[in-house]
C-alpha cells in the first residue's frame, strides 16, 4: 500500500514540474509516466485523464503555497512588508530553480494559465479561483495599510488587481528573458503604486 500511495504522489509531482519546465501540451501521459517512474495502468488507476491529474497537481500546489502565505500575510506582519516579503519569497525560489534548470520558470500558474484559457475549461475555472484567493492576501494587506495611513490609496479591491498583474507581468518577462533582473524594480514600483508614504511624510 505504501508503494501505491508513494506512486500517486509522484505523478502529482512529475506533472507539475513537466509543465512548469516545458508547457501543458507538450507533457503527455507517457512523459508523466516515465518521469514518475510509474508505470502507465498505474497511472490510470490513479487518474482518468492528463486534465485530472493536472487539476490534482494544482490543488496540492495551492495547498503548499497556502501555507506559506498565510505565514508571510500574518496581520502581526507590518502590510507592507507583506507584499515586499511575499515578492523576496517568490524571488528566492525562482533563483533556486533557476540554479536547478537553467531557466527562470517565472509563475506556474500564469503559465499554465496563459496556455490553456481558451481550450480546457476545467484547468481554466480551476486557475481562476486560485488566482482570487491569492489576491485576497494582496487586498488585506493593502486595507491595512490604509487603516494605518500608510498609503495614498483608492479601492483596495482594483489596487490588489494591480499589484497581482505588475508582480505577474514582471516574472512573466524574466522568464521570456531568461533574466531575474527584470524584476529589480518591484519594490519601487510597487511603492509608485500604492502612492506610498515616505517614512517622513
Amino acid at each position: 500500500m505504501g508503494r501505491t500511495s508513494d506512486a500517486k504522489e509522484r505523478l502529482i509531482e512529475a506533472v507539475i514540474e513537466l509543465i512548469w519546465l516545458g508547457s501543458y501540451g507538450s507533457t503527455s501521459v507517457d512523459h508523466i509516466c516515465e518521469r514518475a517512474g510509474v508505470k502507465k495502468g498505474s497511472f490510470y488507476h490513479f487518474f482518468e485523464s492528463k486534465t485530472a491529474l493536472a487539476l490534482a497537481g494544482i490543488d496540492h500546489g495551492w495547498a503548499e503555497q497556502r501555507k506559506l502565505l498565510d505565514q508571510i500575510f500574518s496581520p502581526v506582519v507590518p502590510p507592507l512588508e507583506r507584499i515586499i516579503n511575499s515578492y523576496h519569497k517568490a524571488r528566492q525560489e525562482q533563483e533556486a530553480l533557476l540554479q536547478k534548470h537553467g531557466r527562470v520558470l517565472g509563475c506556474p500558474i500564469h503559465t499554465l494559465g496563459a496556455e490553456i484559457s481558451t481550450v480546457d475549461d476545467a484547468l481554466r475555472d480551476k486557475l481562476q479561483i486560485i488566482l482570487a484567493q491569492f489576491i485576497c492576501y494582496y487586498q488585506s494587506a493593502i486595507r491595512d495599510a490604509q487603516s494605518q495611513k500608510l498609503i495614498v490609496a483608492d479601492d483596495p479591491v482594483v489596487l490588489a488587481q494591480i499589484v497581482f498583474a505588475y508582480i505577474q507581468g514582471l516574472f512573466m518577462h524574466a522568464r521570456i528573458w531568461n533574466d531575474l533582473s527584470q524584476l529589480d524594480g518591484f519594490e519601487s514600483g510597487v511603492m509608485i503604486i500604492l502612492k506610498a508614504k515616505s517614512a517622513d511624510a
